[in-house]
């Protein structure tokens, strides 16, 4: 029977991790992740404090 390993996954230190490179790029996907994540939060974050919704 043949053992079926994975290839290894590339491993990112964490100053390349949060260069700021354009294109698509796994650096650039992380930081459309961080943006999102922050525009999530305040749109959230005003809803409850204004007590309106956007819609």
């Amino acid at each position: 029977m043949e053992d079926n390993q994975n290839p290894p996954t590339p491993t990112l230190d964490s100053a390349e991790r949060n260069a700021w490179k354009f294109g698509f790029t796994h650096q650039a996907e992380i930081w459309n992740g961080r943006f999102a994540m922050i525009g999530f939060f305040v749109t959230f974050l005003s809803i409850i404090l204004s007590s309106n919704s956007l819609l």
